[in-house]
């Protein structure tokens, strides 16, 4: 490998290793040595099998990478040992060096898409707790509500023009309040998701639709497609829900921006996988939608607790839009993502396709086209 190279990968801060047709690691770059312990030639000495635990999911990947050429994505792997550490998580980027046959390069990255995993699994939790909130709310806030407001009433028919504007108060801040308990009955909803073959690009076009007409006139929506999608495994009329309130906070995002501009995009990313929590599964999320802005962006410090319910930088916003879209992503299996920089701001949705037989609702893998 030439210098340049040499430096240049040298200046990523990921470790980066390749492995040659016999399992001999052929290069390291300054933070692989770091992350393995040890220096670029005593690597080049070692196999990759005696330098990760016995059985890792790794050699299993550079040999199915080698077999395919193709690159793949893996995510919370566990690579832990004495020699790398106790509780090594990483997230793996695996692919083929066509320069030099039978070799793979492997990229780590600790902690990073396992992050995000586990704060998607903390979001569903806070909205599952939202549940039984939505529920005690709708009993025990909105029957006492209808009588405040049929006093109200009552008390406007007798009130002097002055009082009558507070009767008047009254009556509205009432129905706004059960307006809100009524958008929060939708998290007590735990009826199982009626899923079936779903074409996105249909879904959003119907999205585009309601938001030119409403609250994105007078927007700039660019669409960048892959017609070639296999169909998402999913409901439509929940789908719409998701992408309507992504699309909307975009569009509060941008606000009144003459050069303001919204991107939707859709994308097949093979090799993008998650682990389920508590089983030996992995989960396939091969369909990629985006929703991006140029926007301010979102403050770093809101960015972890972004999809928990009543979070919100909205004056009048309830905080519970981007809390029923972690809901709705996670009964579908999938995952929503939020990366923010003073730039603007990109949703991206991780969801498993369709396949032609799909015998239970965990068995959501790799989708096919149809």
């Amino acid at each position: 490998m030439d210098d340049a190279a040499q430096i240049l990968l040298n200046t990523i801060r990921r470790p980066v290793i390749m492995v040659d047709p016999e399992g001999y690691i052929s290069f390291a770059n300054a933070d692989a040595e770091d992350f393995f312990r040890s220096s670029a030639s005593v690597l080049a000495r070692s196999t990759l099998s005696k330098l990760i635990p016995f059985g890792s999911p790794l050699l299993a990947l550079v040999d199915q990478v080698r077999e395919r050429r193709a690159p793949v994505n893996e995510y919370r792997v566990d690579i832990s040992s004495p020699r790398l550490g106790i509780e090594k998580m990483v997230d793996l980027y695996v692919a083929p060096v066509p320069e030099f046959q039978g070799s793979v390069v492997v990229m780590f990255q600790e902690r990073s898409m396992a992050d995000k995993i586990d704060r998607q699994m903390t979001h569903r939790g806070a909205a599952r707790s939202v549940t039984g909130l939505a529920a005690m709310l709708a009993h025990e806030i909105k029957n006492p509500l209808s009588g405040i407001r049929g006093a109200a009433q009552l008390l406007e028919q007798s009130a002097s023009d002055e009082d009558r504007a507070l009767t008047r108060l009254i009556t509205e801040e009432t129905d706004r309040i059960v307006a809100l308990v009524d958008r929060m009955e939708v998290f007590s909803d735990e009826r199982p998701i009626d899923r079936y073959p779903v074409n996105i690009h249909v879904v959003l076009d119907r999205v585009k639709a309601i938001a030119r007409n409403g609250f994105a006139r007078g927007l700039t929506i660019v669409e960048d497609y892959d017609p070639s999608l296999p169909p998402v495994y999913g409901n439509r009329d929940q789908l719409i829900q998701v992408f309507l309130n992504l699309i909307k906070n975009a569009a509060e995002a941008v606000g009144s921006d003459p050069l303001g501009e919204i991107v939707l995009t859709t994308a097949f990313r093979p090799g993008i996988r998650m682990s389920v929590p508590g089983t030996q599964e992995r989960v396939s999320l091969p369909l990629e939608f985006c929703v991006r802005d140029n926007g301010p962006g979102v403050a770093e410090d809101l960015l972890p607790i972004l999809f928990d319910p009543f979070i919100t930088t909205k004056p009048n916003g309830s905080g519970l839009g981007l809390a029923l879209v972690a809901k709705i992503v996670g009964e579908h299996g999938g995952i929503v993502e939020c990366e923010s920089n003073p730039r603007g701001t990109t949703f991206r949705v991780l969801m498993p396709a369709w396949k032609e037989t799909v015998p239970d609702e965990q068995d959501l893998g790799e989708g096919s086209n149809r």
